[in-house]
């Protein structure tokens, strides 16, 4: 049972953990809007949408006493893009984002992967067979499995070594990256190699809906060593995920929607104008000063 509970506590903590740091975004002080324009929510104006020329509610006359269009859904659009696409790298670094977005699409294609895993499982359960020469349900599920599993695991292999090489061999990225990028890459190319290293000898990935099958269940997990040294490596690293910067799947929402785009009026007694007071309670506690910014040893 030992691989059972294993995986039932990696995935609970990963849930636990991501809803964290999400409550810790959410609860955090105001900061320092950017206002980048164009602005996604913006709505109204010239066709009935500012955000495809970059403008704002602001250049209308006496805008403040007219009330307020927003829509949300174009804001959602736009920020899909990023978390799907990774739109803003491909803009600005076309080159960085061939390797970069095949780590993500691998992973992306991962999840639905073991969303099928799920449905497989759950088709044995009901007495259906998953199996390349079941026929109709059994076999679509079985080949749609075997591909998105194959195609997932090589780009997340290839997408992470890749980044690698690429911070090593640039210097610019190289500046940038800290021991515990390399490993974090490194951590990810290990569970995607030693996932591989199972799918060998399991080409229909059968081990996967065992592993479903036990947590649906609550039985026990039969395991040789190689399938062991894979799901405890997977498990790990759903835990390592959300304590680091890894966990920035959960703070883009935060980063676009409050930060970024935000761009609601300081209006008197309006929630802003609450944020704003709150954010100037909170005193810096650094010590370091630059040419331009006193710190607060150096204030008088």
């Amino acid at each position: 049972m030992f691989l059972t509970i294993f995986i039932y506590c990696a995935l609970i903590g990963f849930v636990i953990l991501s809803l964290s740091k999400a409550y810790q975004f959410a609860k955090m002080p105001m900061h320092s809007r950017f206002e980048l324009y164009p602005v996604p929510k913006e709505a109204g104006g010239e066709g009935n949408n500012r955000g495809h020329y970059g403008g704002s509610y602001y250049e209308e006359l006496e805008w403040y006493n007219k009330s307020r269009k927003v829509s949300h859904f174009n804001e959602i659009v736009d920020m899909m893009k990023e978390m799907l696409f990774i739109k803003i790298l491909f803009v600005n670094q076309n080159r960085q984002w061939w390797v970069c977005y095949a780590l993500h699409l691998g992973i992306y294609l991962l999840f639905a992967w073991t969303a099928l895993l799920l449905v497989g499982a759950v088709t044995e359960l009901m007495g259906c067979t998953v199996a390349a020469g079941a026929g109709g349900w059994g076999s679509l599920v079985y080949y749609v499995t075997l591909v998105l599993g194959i195609v997932g695991a090589v780009l997340v292999a290839l997408g992470s070594i890749g980044m690698v090489l690429k911070r090593i061999a640039s210097e610019t990225l190289n500046n940038y990256t800290t021991p515990q990028d390399y490993f974090n890459l490194l951590f990810i190319f290990a569970v995607s190699v030693s996932g591989l290293i199972v799918w060998q000898a399991d080409i229909g990935f059968a081990y996967g809906r065992d592993i479903f099958l036990a947590l649906l269940t609550a039985t026990p997990l039969q395991a040789d060593l190689a399938l062991t040294v894979h799901v405890v490596l997977l498990g790990l690293l759903l835990v390592y995920i959300p304590l680091t910067k890894m966990s920035h799947y959960v703070g883009k929402y935060f980063v676009f929607h409050d930060v970024i785009w935000s761009n609601d009026p300081n209006l008197k007694g309006s929630k802003t104008e609450a944020m704003v007071k709150e954010a100037l309670k909170y005193k810096p506690k650094n010590s370091w000063s630059a040419a331009h910014i006193a710190g607060p040893k150096d204030k008088k």
